[in-house]
């Protein structure tokens, strides 16, 4: 007889009792095909869309250098084998609505095919935060640990309590003293794991809205996006975010009406991936450091984990054993020509 004992925290925070299950009774973990790259060629706003054709073209010819040596470096590793490598780019539906996929899908790749480039997969932002009902973003969120400060007293409440995630220690408030109480002395925060200097990072995870609503935070989101095209978030066990083949002539007016990740060559290379590939306007490189942050604190599946483990070993592929370690960068010059947020 086997079992499996499961427990820890809810995704708010609270503990959650710990419970003996059968293994048998548990659901099979669900296995995904994965490329050995997959190559992000951009990630755009509102403005850089309304810009016209002429300011997208000129982004992917920025990006189109940076794929090629993407794909060269990983065909002199993944020897004999041809690699497999798909391309994806991200819509932000989420934050800003706007225009529609009639007309903002044709832009992109068009201005992609100008440049020399494909476009395998278009996704969706929206769904990185609730797609086919699942709330994917919360997935996530209930996989993140914090690390405890040294020393500390757990008086801050945690990080599914205050939507905020740090990188290390943060520095305690300073309050007023009481009266005949000697002030206290300010201190500054600290980076686990710092190499001589600390680089403190506290990220916003989420901001709460009227009633119950939760906006989730750029962050968040792209920690989410990284995990999907890592291939290793589950639902109960089911890959989440599903690839739909768009087999359509046109596309529709409304996003609501679009897939939240869909295929558009059929010949495609799997869209999740050993390894990730995100090459990015200049302003995301604080949203991406805080990305890797969550990485660096998500307790993927342990079975979608070991299926990459064995995968890859089979094919003589090298994967880092970190999230963080999976992700790899390359910053352009943004398309609007300016630095901006999320």
């Amino acid at each position: 007889m086997t079992g499996r004992a499961a427990g820890g925290t809810d995704p708010s925070g609270h503990a959650a009792d710990w419970i003996f299950r059968e293994g048998a009774a548990e659901p099979p973990t669900q296995a995904v095909p994965y490329s050995h790259l997959s190559v992000e060629l951009g990630h755009l706003y509102m403005e850089d869309f309304a810009a016209g054709p002429q300011r997208l073209l000129a982004y992917f010819t920025q990006v189109a250098p940076w794929a090629e040596t993407a794909a060269r470096a990983l065909a002199r590793t993944a020897e004999p084998r041809k690699p497999r490598i798909s391309t994806c780019f991200l819509i932000d539906d989420y934050f800003t609505r706007f225009s529609s996929p009639a007309e903002i899908i044709p832009l992109v790749t068009d201005a992609a095919a100008r440049a020399g480039l494909r476009v395998d997969y278009i996704a969706r932002e929206s769904g990185c935060a609730t797609a086919d009902g699942v709330e994917i973003a919360a997935l996530l969120l209930a996989r993140l640990v914090a690390s405890p400060p040294a020393g500390g007293d757990a008086g801050r409440p945690s990080t599914t309590k205050t939507g905020w995630l740090a990188n290390g220690t943060r520095s305690p408030g300073v309050g007023t003293p009481q009266a005949m109480s000697p002030a206290s002395a300010w201190e500054p925060p600290l980076e686990f794991g710092a190499r001589r200097h600390s680089i403190f990072l506290d990220a916003e995870l989420w901001a709460d809205g009227p009633g119950d609503t939760r906006r989730w935070a750029c962050p968040l989101l792209g920690a989410v996006w990284q995990m999907l095209r890592l291939g290793l978030l589950r639902d109960r066990g089911e890959a989440v975010l599903p690839v739909h083949t768009w087999s359509e002539e046109a596309f529709p007016e409304e996003w609501d009406a679009l897939p939240p990740l869909i295929r558009l060559e059929r010949d495609a290379a799997p869209f999740c991936a050993y390894r990730t590939f995100s090459i990015l306007g200049s302003r995301f490189l604080p949203v991406e450091h805080a990305v890797r942050v969550i990485l660096d604190h998500a307790a993927a599946d342990a079975d979608a984990l070991a299926q990459v483990a064995e995968r890859s070993a089979r094919e003589g592929v090298p994967v880092p054993s970190g999230l963080s370690e999976r992700v790899m960068y390359a910053f352009v010059a943004s398309a609007s020509g300016r630095g901006g947020g999320a």
